[in-house]
């Protein structure tokens, strides 16, 4: 930024996902300066990385959106630089920097779990977001070799399920695919419209059976079987055409109690205890056990159970979020945007989250956006009563040469540029109607590249 003289206040926004940067460019035209601090060397966080790869005109669309808030004068951009722990910077890092406010939008980069026996010293046991990160070219995850067996058991029936086996399915073409469901197959929780790519491959005559099998524990609870069975079939109108022998076989009332494996780490078969429903006092039905195992013939095993945030960031978690303040001074629409410190019983001044990083895993790019876009009326009430800075232009000379002096080449705005030129030359050339590199050496050879010869 060439002119700093009508800036009111600097704010760093960590993570450039929908929530940070629509966030930052909510901040920016209220005349704000905006450091974007971005762990990946692009922009864009699930909506980048976590949509499924061949939804091109989506993917496209955001990135178009994307570019054009890295455009606004009063927004910089700094990629490949890590907050945390062990990181290029630290939270305090950035507070003595004197940024007036800090924003968190990190996503939720934790890795949750259910704490089985065998599920991390069994081969064959992963977390549904590394293999999403994975297959969308996330380094160093695209980089990771992932050993996949011909059955696959996904734990988990949401969304995220339906593209792990897309994946399984169209690029893999394993044997079988079955989802396993804690409860019934009147909770699902995968959109009609996500499970059409995956549809065709549906053994139907598996999902009879498996149904009529859990028949009596739905209707204890009043849940009408047939038309669980009709709302899975629904999506066979719009279905892709199947794309190999693939299998889908949908599993209910049971819950993953153990991972076998032998005494090197293979895998051998995943245990689950068999559940029946009830309602509560509050009417929310729950699955609880038959105390009856049994074991899944399948040789690996992908847990879709959401996120938790990352806890080296050095904020207070409990459970698999960051904590908010219980009593937010600047609530927005009824919801609490400000950290909280609970040991120290008041909010983490300065401070706010936005996101999945305040709400782990729940919604998708429109929830992301319209979060951030909130948590940017909050962070704008909380500086209504500070004044102004005094030198931006000094702030962000220091902060670059923190980030310059840990090594790392940083990515910036002009970066990025160069970046989306060479990958859109090679998409061209390839006759590919997507192409991004698979490594962060790659990418960085390609900038440097353009650097050289654009």
């Amino acid at each position: 930024m060439d002119d700093f003289k009508k800036v009111n206040h600097m704010i760093a926004v960590i993570g450039a996902g929908p929530a940070g940067l629509f966030a930052a460019r909510q901040l920016a035209e209220q005349g704000n300066f905006v450091v974007i601090i971005n762990r990946d060397i692009k922009p864009g966080g699930l909506a980048e990385y976590g949509i499924y790869p061949t939804k091109y005109k989506m993917k496209d669309g955001l990135r178009k959106q994307f570019r054009q808030i890295l455009e606004h004068p009063n927004i910089e951009y700094y990629g490949n630089v890590t907050v945390g722990d062990g990181g290029t910077l630290n939270l305090f890092d950035i507070q003595m920097l004197a940024f007036q406010a800090i924003l968190i939008t990190a996503g939720a980069q934790g890795t949750k779990w259910l704490g089985l026996p065998g599920e991390n010293t069994t081969q064959g046991v992963y977390h549904a977001k590394d293999l999403v990160y994975h297959y969308n070219k996330l380094p160093p995850f695209s980089q990771k070799q992932f050993e996949i067996g011909r059955k696959v058991a996904i734990i988990g029936v949401g969304n995220v399920m339906s593209d792990i086996a897309r994946f399984l399915i169209t690029e893999l073409k394993v044997d079988e695919v079955i989802p396993v469901a804690r409860r019934g197959p009147a909770e699902v929780k995968f959109d009609k419209k996500e499970i059409e790519h995956i549809i065709a491959h549906l053994d139907i005559e598996a999902l009879d059976a498996e149904i009529e099998r859990v028949k009596p524990h739905m209707l204890a609870v009043d849940q009408d079987p047939q038309a669980a069975h009709d709302y899975i079939l629904s999506a066979l109108p719009k279905a892709d055409p199947p794309q190999s022998n693939s299998k889908l076989k949908f599993i209910f009332l049971a819950s993953p109690t153990r991972v076998i494996g032998d005494e090197f780490g293979n895998f051998l078969g995943l245990e689950v205890e068999d559940n029946y429903l009830i309602r509560d006092e509050e009417g929310e039905t729950k699955a609880r056990s038959l105390g009856t195992r049994r074991l899944l013939d399948v040789d690996t095993v992908v847990f879709c159970i959401g996120d938790q945030v990352d806890k080296k960031l050095g904020l207070p978690t409990q459970g698999n979020q960051f904590v908010k303040n219980p009593f937010p001074e600047y609530p927005i629409d009824g919801i609490s945007y400000e950290s909280y410190n609970p040991l120290a019983g008041k909010a983490v001044d300065g401070i706010f989250v936005a996101g999945w990083s305040r709400e782990a895993s729940v919604g998708l790019v429109g929830v992301a956006r319209k979060d951030g876009e909130r948590c940017a009326r909050a962070i704008s009430q909380y500086l209504e009563n500070i004044n102004p800075v005094a030198h931006p232009d000094k702030i962000l000379q220091i902060f670059e040469q923190k980030i310059k002096d840990f090594g790392k080449p940083i990515i910036t705005k002009t970066d990025l540029l160069k970046l989306q030129s060479v990958e859109q030359a090679e998409m061209m050339r390839l006759g590919l109607e997507d192409f991004k590199y698979v490594s962060n050496e790659e990418m960085l050879r390609a900038i440097e590249y353009s650097h050289v010869f654009g």
